[in-house]
């Protein structure tokens, strides 16, 4: 198998390193110095795992679109375009797998916790907040995967509206606190706090090689396969 690494940082360079073990071949590496690569340029690649920054996302996932590559995107904050790529993907018979993480473990604690709020919901003793932690280097806050994890919350839980990235006391809204602390490569906690009790459920990475080796597993799932994707997919997670 043939990869494009678009973005070639910490996560890009884990994949390869990853990929290069299983056999496969790099056949392109986008950095800064050739951000603005062209379709043709991923003509010899079986597949693309894009790993940029939201200002470039939307426009390289058209590149691969254009050069008929299936993509894997990892990047989040293109979201606001989801339904006209989405049309794109569909209409032009591509391949795409979009995630707000990777992660085995983390998409397996996705479903946990959809399943934990929809017992919370008719529990208003409980008092539900999230908490994610990264590196210092991170530079969005809340995460993706945090934003993931209180939406699902939302759209559980019928007294909550929407969620805000701080302490907050308002009943209608779920506190979604963000800490940068290095090296922490990403720790998400979920806390449903009573005057009784605590219930919480919690994800810790260890290392960022969880992350590539999931969206190379999403990579190899993807190959042969046309439309729009989640982890749920590859995994075998859906309800």
């Amino acid at each position: 198998m043939k990869i494009a690494l678009i973005g070639y940082g910490k996560m890009g360079k884990e994949i390869e390193k990853i990929a290069i073990t299983k056999g496969y071949e790099i056949s392109l590496k986008v950095t800064s110095q050739n951000a603005d690569f062209s379709p043709s340029d991923l003509s010899d690649t079986d597949v693309a795992i894009e790993f940029s920054r939201p200002e470039y996302a939307l426009d390289n996932i058209n590149k691969c679109f254009e050069a008929n590559t299936p993509v894997v995107v990892g990047t989040t904050g293109w979201y606001h375009e989801f339904e006209n790529i989405k049309n794109q993907c569909e209409q032009g018979n591509q391949a795409l797998i979009h995630a707000t993480n990777f992660s085995v473990g983390v998409n397996i604690f996705f479903k946990i916790n959809q399943l934990l709020a929809q017992y919370m919901n008719h529990q208003s003793n409980y008092r539900a907040t999230v908490e994610e932690i990264h590196h210092t280097a991170k530079l969005d806050a809340p995460s993706g995967t945090g934003i993931t994890i209180g939406e699902q919350i939302i759209s559980e839980i019928d007294t909550l509206s929407k969620w805000e990235n701080n302490e907050s006391n308002e009943q209608d809204v779920l506190p979604l606190v963000s800490e940068r602390i290095d090296p922490a490569p990403g720790t998400h906690t979920v806390t449903y706090k009573s005057d009784i009790d605590t219930i919480s459920i919690e994800h810790i990475a260890h290392n960022r090689i969880g992350f590539a080796s999931g969206a190379l597993l999403a990579a190899e799932w993807l190959l042969d396969k046309k439309g729009m994707f989640t982890m749920d997919d590859v995994l075998k997670l859906k309800n």
